[in-house]
């Protein structure tokens, strides 16, 4: 079992690192999407909202982790064996994200030299939740390399920690948490009760996971010195968990991340990260990139060299 975990593990690594998201597959991640979509056009009306906005994640997150629960084991129990790790290799393939979280940071980059402001404003108003109508180079540079340090946790890092813990019903799981998040999770009118059970859960799974990318994303840069940074850092962040992969990065480019910025409408006053407010330049976007491909293969090896010790 641990060998046909660790062959799970490498190829779907692999695939992810080569193909990133193929435009012509359908995705996992749209299919939960649908079924969030559909459950919030139900559930969040009229009162109960925050226990109707419960038992939605609930039901969702359960089913995410039974389904691909049941079809191992029929798999298994029927002898296909072989079938039961392609299925196993594709479910974590569509779980991860590191290529294309990579490559749509690089796109912002490009696009901001390339073909102007306007333009990167617009490129990067596709992978954060900011408003960027009004950002300048160095926010909107500032901006991708945050979210790319938040996503490399959330990504990255916590779909490979729970598929160790709990195998692929786990990761299943773990998406569809993070997909709740990010659809109805935010603290607006609309969300604010029908989505507060699923943001609590998310920050609660990704609470170790965000803190090993920190530590991550130091190590691999060979400086240690930065533990105490991200501990006295990543705790300003609102967030319970985005501040320390923030403060990681922001520590290991010496740079500093945060400030005030547009959501939704209203300025929000987030705290800096770190004090250096030097300019970011555009070849640091490579810097970022191999940081983030160090990280999670530096990961992929622990959990390799754990289940081969167990």
């Amino acid at each position: 079992m641990a060998l046909n975990t660790i062959y799970i593990l490498i190829v779907a690594f692999c695939l992810d690192l080569l193909f990133g998201d193929p435009k012509w597959m359908p995705h996992l991640i749209v299919f939960y999407g649908k079924a969030i979509a559909f459950g919030e056009k139900i559930g969040n009306k009229g009162r109960g909202k925050l226990l109707k906005g419960m038992f939605l994640s609930i039901v969702l997150i359960s089913a995410a982790f039974v389904m691909p629960l049941l079809m191992i084991q029929w798999l298994n129990s029927k002898g296909f064996t072989i079938l039961s790790i392609l299925f196993s290799i594709v479910m974590l393939f569509y779980c991860l994200a590191n290529k294309t979280l990579i490559q749509e940071g690089k796109a912002v980059f490009k696009t901001l030299k390339d073909e102007g402001l306007d333009a990167g404003r617009k490129r990067l108003s596709w992978i954060v939740g900011r408003e960027t109508n009004n950002l300048n180079e160095q926010q909107i540079r500032i901006a991708t390399f945050e979210t790319m340090s938040e996503n490399l946790s959330d990504g990255v890092i916590a779909p490979l920690f729970y598929f160790a813990i709990f195998g692929i019903p786990g990761v299943m799981a773990y998406k569809m948490i993070n997909t709740l998040d990010s659809m109805i999770g935010y603290k607006n009118d609309r969300y604010i009760l029908f989505g507060r059970f699923a943001a609590k859960l998310d920050d609660v799974v990704n609470y170790l996971p965000a803190r090993i990318t920190a530590f991550l994303i130091v190590i691999v840069r060979f400086k240690l010195g930065g533990i105490h940074f991200i501990l006295k850092e990543g705790k300003k962040h609102s967030s319970p968990n985005a501040g320390y992969p923030e403060a990681a990065l922001a520590y290991v480019l010496n740079c500093q991340f945060g400030g005030p910025n547009y959501y939704h409408g209203k300025l929000v006053d987030k705290p800096f990260i770190g004090s250096n407010n030097r300019e970011i330049k555009h070849e640091e976007i490579k810097t970022v990139s191999q940081i983030n491909y160090a990280v999670s293969t530096l990961f992929c090896i622990l959990i390799i060299v754990v289940f081969l010790v167990l």
